[in-house]
């Protein structure tokens, strides 16, 4: 009609859900939760403190090599290898079971989390722990007068960081066929004795038959260790002294090797761990 105007229909403002926290948040908010658990449990606190750092203690009595690796050097490459598959590996193994068979990873992926915000959020304190006793040992070194400067920094940090990550990934994938937390003590043995009796850390490969060295240095933890000793002490698995560049071109294998035990582990952890008990 004349005069009539009409009027366009409003739209009602949209509504937004606020956001939730950030993948972050949430992980740091997962792991703070889990290290107030592993403080309260004394048991695996003493475990976790006292067992390798007597380990560590021990290589000296030992007599690994021939003296040509200072004692600095030697205790904290030791330190490095016994933490990682001692601790970090064992522990994270028993801890993945427990949460599985509590049902707590279950009601976990039910929530917001993602399946690496949970498994990184439960690894947080093992691995502050480990960075914690490795650190621990290195001022124990220089209290003591048996720091030397390294060769390089950055080998040693990739060794360890790396190491860390694929001990994460192989107890993950060790979940697959350890059924409860006190099976693991014979599901871990084959990594814990295997690797750690053939990576160097208590006798140098080059004491092995040739074929068996070669099989050795391609274990998960030979390389760690094999990179660790480049930067700290600048010494190749065989023993030879070598400068910066030696030391990372002595690094090339070592660092393939790791990568690839990075890249299996990840596809294994993705296939094989479980998120529920079966029953």
């Amino acid at each position: 009609m004349p005069g009539a105007t009409t009027t366009a229909p409003t739209a009602a403002p949209a509504t937004t859900s606020p956001a939730g926290p950030g993948r972050a948040r949430r992980t740091l908010a997962l792991a703070g939760a889990e290290t107030r658990l592993f403080l309260r449990n004394r048991t695996a606190v003493v475990n976790s403190v006292l067992l390798p750092l007597l380990l560590v203690a021990a290589v000296p009595m030992l007599g690994p090599g021939d003296g040509a690796v200072p004692v600095g050097p030697r205790l904290l490459v030791s330190a490095v290898g016994i933490m990682l598959i001692f601790l970090t590996y064992y522990n994270l193994l028993t801890t993945f079971v427990a949460r599985r068979e509590e049902l707590v990873l279950q009601r976990m992926r039910t929530g917001e989390l993602t399946g690496a915000e949970v498994v990184l959020g439960i690894a947080t304190p093992t691995l502050l722990v480990t960075a914690g006793q490795v650190a621990l040992v290195g001022v124990g070194i220089a209290v003591l007068g048996e720091w030397t400067a390294p060769v390089d920094v950055v080998l040693p940090l990739v060794g360890l960081i790396g190491g860390a990550a694929l001990m994460l990934l192989l107890a993950a994938a060790s979940t697959a066929f350890t059924r409860t937390s006190e099976s693991a003590q014979i599901t871990a043995l084959p990594l814990l004795v295997v690797s750690a009796s053939l990576c160097g850390l208590f006798f140098p490969l080059t004491a092995l038959p040739d074929p068996l060295a070669t099989v050795a240095r391609f274990l998960p933890l030979t390389p760690v260790v094999e990179l660790t000793q480049l930067g700290l002490a600048g010494r190749t698995w065989t023993g030879e002294a070598v400068d910066l560049a030696g030391a990372w071109t002595g690094a090339l294998l070592p660092l393939a090797v790791l990568a690839g035990w990075l890249v299996a582990g990840g596809l294994l952890a993705r296939r094989w761990f479980r998120w529920a008990p079966r029953r």
